[in-house]
């Protein structure tokens, strides 16, 4: 198993109550780049019977940070916190699988700056957003060393 697989099998078995509770999954993984899917359920759509606005803010937010949290020394953890996310809201989803893609694209040792475009199950852009995190006091760099506050 690569570590990629291994890092990306942790953070499956691993996640938040928050992902639990709203049933989305990180697909996909590694340096500057992360994917998180959805499959649409009753209890994630408003009134209208689509995508809440405030389910996708919350996947695009997740792509987003995970996109830069990526760490390749196995069992290394890097987190962030979310300082700026402007969202953009540009189409629906009503059913299938939602899928947000984040990229990181730029930033120094402590805030990092991301791009994220959600698709619903046709492959239409329903959302975009960008992003600035900062990273945790004692997050992991990529080359595994601490970072300072």
């Amino acid at each position: 198993m690569t570590e990629i697989d291994e890092n990306l099998a942790y953070e499956q078995a691993n996640g938040s109550g928050l992902q639990s509770h709203l049933g989305y999954r990180l697909v996909e993984w590694a340096e500057n780049h992360a994917v998180v899917e959805l499959e649409l359920q009753d209890h994630h759509r408003n009134r209208a019977g689509i995508l809440h606005g405030g389910v996708l803010a919350t996947l695009i937010d997740t792509a987003s940070g995970y996109s830069v949290c990526y760490c390749p020394v196995p069992g290394n953890l890097r987190k962030t916190l979310t300082l700026s996310l402007t969202t953009n809201f540009l189409g629906m989803a009503k059913d299938g699988v939602v899928r947000v893609v984040g990229r990181k694209q730029g930033g120094g040792r402590k805030i990092v700056f991301t791009e994220a475009t959600a698709y619903n199950a046709d492959g239409d852009v329903i959302g975009t957003a960008t992003g600035t995190f900062k990273y945790h006091r004692g997050s992991e760099d990529p080359a595994g060393v601490p970072r300072e506050s």
